[in-house]
């Protein structure tokens, strides 16, 4: 689905407080959920989740994390529910070269150039293959809300450019629960990007250690791309951030095209987009979680990212303290 533009409103507007009495019982339902204990699975669990519906930069802080983890000589696996992919029994270990966006979603196909990515629905079933598989951590990619797991450390990631939205609940609002409800499911706030809405979410957030993060396009795609003229389009959680980011890289930007997350694109709406392309004269630009849903040999360019961390330090040593301690109570 594609967020309704009156989730990020500062103010709640006419049609949230209609549906307010709706997100009521969505947080009631999410809270009660939460509320079951999850299962171990043999090793250490890290979670990168978000408060909110919608993109926020949770895969590219988790992939951030694994290459921390593999530089401290841990064996991290990515467990994921592959949303939009067919996926639904036995937990399967994603093999690119073989499965596609379809079978095991787009988001594990990125996670698994850096590390073992295990999908299934049953979170839990998933992270038990990825340990007997030799995994020494679990990254979770989203799953905060999900307590099929027991977490040894979470992250919540927030946009700071939409930060908490109105502060309403799905279907009125983006969050997934009200905010003080969820304080207690995270450990640390991420706020990618800057903007007084993050700022305000860090403001809810008492006693949290935070980090600031941005997302830095790949330097290769930026001095192609600088100075071009592209026709952009995304099916991500927020269309509009991916771009901002191309405006940043200095490319000109003749049309922009959104589409819901996790969309699948259609020959039509392909061909659209590049007749659009060749009629402008300019180059067809996409993300690279679309690119893994698009055929091969399509033709647009994919432009990679990566999450720069303002104090990496600080969240190494975050992640490795908490590693210590879930190793010192599984022997205790």
């Amino acid at each position: 689905m594609r967020a309704p533009s009156f989730w990020w409103r500062e103010r709640p507007g006419f049609a949230a407080l209609l549906l307010a009495p709706a997100g009521a019982l969505y947080a009631f339902a999410t809270r009660r959920r939460m509320a079951r204990e999850g299962a171990r699975c043999g090793v250490p669990v890290i979670c990168v989740g978000n408060p909110t519906a919608g993109g926020a930069g949770k895969t590219p802080l988790a992939l951030e994390i694994a290459r921390l983890l593999i530089e401290a000589g841990e064996k991290p696996a990515f467990v994921s529910r592959g949303h939009g992919g067919a996926i639904r029994g036995k937990p399967l270990r994603v093999d690119p070269a073989r499965h596609d966006a379809a079978l095991a979603g787009d988001e594990p196909l990125l996670l698994a150039r850096v590390a073992p990515v295990f999908v299934c629905a049953d979170r839990a079933a998933a992270a038990r293959m990825a340990a007997g598989e030799g995994a020494t951590v679990v990254v979770m990619d989203d799953g905060m809300q999900n307590p099929a797991l027991r977490k040894d450390l979470t992250f919540a990631v927030v946009d700071g450019g939409a930060g908490l939205g109105n502060g309403l609940c799905v279907p009125a609002g983006p969050l997934r629960a009200a905010f003080a409800d969820q304080l207690g499911w995270f450990d640390a706030l991420v706020v990618s990007g800057e903007g007084p809405p993050g700022e305000r979410a860090v403001a809810e957030a008492p006693g949290k250690p935070v980090f600031h993060a941005r997302l830095v396009p790949d330097s290769a795609a930026s001095a192609r791309l600088g100075g071009a003229r592209v026709v952009a389009f995304a099916g991500i959680g927020r269309p509009e951030k991916f771009f901002a980011t191309l405006r940043d890289m200095g490319a000109g930007i003749e049309a922009e095209r959104p589409f819901p997350d996790h969309h699948r694109f259609t020959p039509a709406e392909l061909g659209a987009l590049s007749g659009e392309a060749r009629a402008r004269e300019a180059i067809l630009v996409t993300t690279e979680k679309d690119a893994a849903r698009l055929p091969p040999n399509f033709g647009a360019v994919a432009v990679p990212v990566r999450m720069d961390i303002a104090d990496v330090k600080g969240l190494r040593k975050l992640i490795l303290d908490a590693l210590a301690r879930a190793r010192r109570r599984s022997v205790a």
